[in-house]
């Protein structure tokens, strides 16, 4: 059986920041709405998912490079990274 590896990028994480409140930072500034919210592993922004309108999470990892996010949704334990497309617990 061939044992998978995470990517540097997961495996730098030390400390989980989790959301300070629950909302996308940038679609409350114009009123609109998510489906569900993402955490910022480097900054600790709170963005809305890829199912959501607005698609904030990945706006913001493509304009920063910031690559790991959480997901910010209750009960929810994992993180994924954009930049090699990896997913793990926590």
């Amino acid at each position: 059986m061939l044992k998978q590896t995470i990517c540097n990028h997961l495996s730098a994480i030390t400390e989980i920041r989790p959301a300070t409140e629950y909302g996308c930072d940038e679609c409350v500034k114009t009123g609109d709405t998510w489906v569900h919210l993402r955490t910022c592993q480097t900054c600790g922004t709170t963005l809305c998912c890829d199912s959501s309108p607005n698609q904030h999470a990945t706006k913001h990892f493509l304009a920063s490079h910031h690559p790991v996010v959480i997901s910010a949704e209750p009960g929810e334990r994992w993180l994924w990274c954009y930049a090699d497309e990896q997913m793990a617990g926590y």
